[in-house]
């Protein structure tokens, strides 16, 4: 099964058919990835995950030269040719002999009102990301994880490094509550989410202290409250880690940082739309 769904995608700024998608053209060389939350037509967070792209090509001496505007208006081909408002897009940069750019919708789950209401079971793995800090596909990590995730019947999995510390999601960045305080792992160990950051940007606003610090899995006991961050999930309370039971769907700091990320989300669709000239009824405008 493709992981290219609906009818067309973007390769190298022409739109093609879904038929003719063929992932092994990027099974060469090094391949960036970004995926971006589409919201009503607008992607969400547009810029910060252009930056991180170009960010992440810096960082492996890759020549990334595409500009925003082109960015841009692929993501609007994309979204007008489908006709599709609402879902998830990946963007591919892959440096082998050619140079290929290419973009498509992919599945995605968004969570239900049950699972923020209730929190969702996570699972610990004992692995790390090889540069954590920038988005690499790894397909034989992928595999590995998902294996656990499934036959776990988890959401999510909780990532342990060689040290015992609690760093990620196998797909997310994690937080941890604990008194009145929200927990990190320290930026140069994980991936610096787009989600994540800009939780911690709401959690300042709200006077929430904000702690990068190293948890030792040994210390899960000692937490008040976990949650997931990231495209899909937005923030999703933790209810289970393992076999041991978290009420995080009622922390109160939790609650306060949903409500002002939901804000935070409707206050960048705006501003990416007016800027960008995103608009269903022509997206071309």
């Amino acid at each position: 099964m493709s992981e290219c769904i609906y009818d067309y995608f973007v390769i190298n700024h022409k739109i093609e058919k879904a038929y003719k998608f063929n992932k092994d053209i990027i099974k060469d060389g090094k391949s960036l990835y970004e995926v971006i939350r589409i919201i009503d037509g607008v992607p969400l967070f547009l810029n910060e995950h252009i930056d991180r792209l170009h960010n992440s090509a810096k960082q492996k001496n890759l020549l990334f030269d595409i500009e925003k505007s082109e960015i841009v208006n692929d993501i609007k081909k994309l979204i007008k040719y489908n006709k599709i408002f609402e879902g998830n897009i990946k963007l591919i940069f892959n440096n082998n002999s050619e140079n290929v750019f290419i973009m498509y919708f992919i599945s995605h789950y968004y969570p239900t009102e049950e699972e923020y209401k209730r929190g969702v079971k996570t699972i610990i793995f004992h692995g790390e990301r090889k540069d954590p800090n920038i988005k690499v596909i790894s397909n034989k990590f992928r595999e590995s994880v998902n294996s656990k995730i499934k036959k776990a019947n988890a959401y999510e999995a909780i990532l342990v490094d060689n040290n015992d510390n609690i760093t990620e999601g196998s797909r997310s960045n994690i937080f941890m509550i604990k008194g009145n305080a929200l927990y990190t792992a320290p930026n140069e160990e994980v991936l610096p989410g787009i989600t994540r950051g800009k939780i911690i940007e709401c959690a300042k606003l709200l006077g929430i202290e904000v702690i990068e610090k190293n948890i030792k899995i040994q210390q899960i006991n000692t937490l008040d409250a976990l949650f997931i961050s990231g495209t899909s999930p937005k923030i999703l309370p933790i209810n289970k880690v393992d076999d041991i039971k978290f009420d995080s769907s009622s922390n109160f700091l939790i609650k306060k940082l949903m409500k002002k990320f939901n804000d935070a989300i409707l206050c960048d669709i705006d501003n990416i739309k007016n800027l960008y000239k995103f608009d269903n009824n022509n997206i071309f405008l």
